[in-house]
């Protein structure tokens, strides 16, 4: 049905490398899949966009029956928007509601009496960990200018204020799109030949965008995707390789925890693990590798380790163990958690 739902929702289709690739499934698969759909759906139409690859669609004019929406989709999409408005990104959750409001206006009076009781249950069982971290608040004319700008290829002038200095100052720069993190930016080129190279703008710290006649062609080899992978985070450092040892105690977790999208691991005879990856901010990786504890030994890059024993340094020099009780230990509070 997902796939049905997608070859009517598609001006352009699906192929069956697009099976493959949404789907994770073999050629063979595909074409299983492919010809359910035409078995229950006989309106699909099979049609070359010049691509050399065949492609399947339903026309809107042929529409397959309304797809009943379900309490469990509508609680998923109120915590998506739950969570969008913890890290700060109120409009975004307010697209997510209005969607939402959209869905449910599909549904007969009958069917939102009998799903109301069971969406009120599953929203009252989720709930979101309060996460420690900066809550960046952004100015939604902001955020509505720099989409239209972006879909539109327009240039665009930023009234930006440094968040160290506190001084205000304007950027004529080409915005390619966001990075949300535990704050959120906006990565734009800026043409200027003092710069000629892409740059990073909090969000938060933008007072003003003015959209610019001016249109600008989008580097055709550029990805948003690559670029972030290139940091451990959002800092942008010329990538090194990392090379970390996690103890057997913590091997298992390791392993379930995204690190770099280039990550790899190799098993150690004592259960531990060798963990490598490539990208750059080492200062983001300190910072991280201290909620670790001591599971996690640095073995590369040393200027690594430099980094964490100047915090460690700094931590020590501002809570000096003067007056307080020698041996005695931290204990959280809070209900045991289950293995």
């Amino acid at each position: 049905m997902r796939l049905a739902l997608e070859m009517q929702g598609n001006a352009e289709g699906v192929s069956l490398t697009g099976i493959m690739e949404t789907y994770e499934v073999s050629r063979r698969t595909a074409e299983r899949m492919r010809d359910a759909v035409r078995e229950v759906f006989p309106q699909v139409e099979e049609f070359h966009l010049g691509d050399g690859l065949k492609r399947w669609r339903i026309r809107s004019s042929r529409a397959i029956s309304p797809i009943p929406v379900l309490a469990d989709e509508l609680a998923a999409l109120h915590a998506a928007a739950t969570s969008f408005r913890q890290d700060g990104r109120d409009d975004q959750a307010a697209m997510l509601d209005t969607v939402s409001v959209k869905l449910r206006s599909l549904l007969r009076a009958d069917d939102r009496r009998r799903m109301d009781p069971d969406l009120d249950a599953l929203m009252e069982a989720e709930g979101l960990v309060l996460r420690p971290g900066p809550k960046p608040r952004i100015d939604g004319k902001v955020l509505a200018e720099l989409r239209e700008a972006i879909k539109g290829c327009e240039e665009v002038i930023l009234r930006h204020v440094s968040r160290s200095s506190g001084r205000e100052s304007q950027h004529n720069v080409r915005p390619y799109g966001f990075l949300y993190g535990g704050r959120h930016y906006l990565l734009a080129y800026n043409p200027h030949p003092d710069v000629a190279d892409f740059r990073l703008f909090s969000l938060s710290n933008i007072r003003e965008v003015t959209r610019q006649d001016a249109i600008f062609e989008r580097q055709a080899d550029f990805s948003l995707q690559a670029y972030a992978a290139n940091s451990f985070a959002v800092f942008q450092e010329e990538p090194v390789d990392v090379l970390w040892h996690v103890a057997a105690e913590a091997a298992a977790e390791a392993r379930d925890f995204l690190f770099h999208p280039s990550q790899s691991f190799e098993e150690q005879a004592d259960g531990s693990l060798l963990l490598r990856f490539r990208a750059g901010g080492l200062v983001e990786m300190a910072w991280h590798l201290f909620t670790w504890g001591g599971a996690i030994r640095v073995l590369e890059p040393p200027e690594l380790l430099t980094a964490i024993d100047q915090m460690t340094k700094d931590f020590i020099s501002a809570h000096p163990l003067q007056g307080r009780v020698a041996g005695t230990t931290f204990r959280g509070g809070g209900p045991a958690v289950a293995d």
